[in-house]
């Protein structure tokens, strides 16, 4: 693939920011043009917040338009919806099967909509995994950001790249062991996910 991109989309709070930054890291890393655009929206009141990378041999924009990112790393599973038009049809969805209601549901303006994970795997190859779940029996849902990036890694199959140096070189190192056990409970559910139904 000449060149790929990725959508890791959220509500404000949820560290899709630092998941961007270590894929970022390790792209650079192995030689790749990368760039990299952050939409933070009202990341400040749980707002949807979105950061676009695109990487190869030569990228001149980090924009991605409709039906174009090889895969979207969903930290909210009603967020994989509101971007899946940005997706590939060939393309790849991880998806936290997690509800953070938007500032507008919270406020009982709206109600949060049904079936959103079964309408993504109608359309599209997923890897849905509760990350929160994860990341609370590893001790902290503070790394759930990076059990996501760990099946990412999956997903797209970036076994090329020493991710967990990359980790150990992007977070904070009071951090880092419980990081290092986040990527590896991240990549381990999406290669089970995998071998389950779709």
């Amino acid at each position: 693939m000449e060149k790929t991109s990725a959508l890791l989309v959220g509500v404000g709070g949820q560290g899709a920011i630092l998941a961007a930054k270590v894929l970022v890291n390790g792209l650079m890393q192995k030689g790749f043009d990368v760039k990299m655009s952050e939409v933070h929206g009202m990341s400040q009141r749980g707002g949807s917040v979105s950061t676009q990378v695109h990487w190869g041999k030569k990228v001149y924009s980090p924009v991605i338009g409709e039906g174009a990112a090889d895969i979207i790393l969903a930290f909210e599973k009603m967020e994989a919806v509101r971007y899946a038009k940005f997706l590939k049809p060939a393309g790849v969805a991880v998806i936290n099967d997690y509800e953070m209601p938007s500032s507008t549901i919270a406020a009982g303006l709206c109600e949060y909509p049904q079936g959103c994970l079964e309408a993504m795997q109608k359309n599209f190859k997923c890897y849905p995994l509760d990350a929160a779940k994860i990341a609370l029996e590893l001790g902290s849902a503070k790394c759930m950001n990076i059990v996501l990036f760990g099946a990412m890694t999956y997903a797209l199959q970036m076994n090329n790249i020493d991710w967990e140096k990359i980790i150990a070189e992007t977070v904070p190192k009071k951090f880092l062991e419980l990081n290092l056990k986040a990527y590896r409970a991240g990549y381990k559910a999406a290669a089970e996910s995998n071998r389950g139904p779709q």
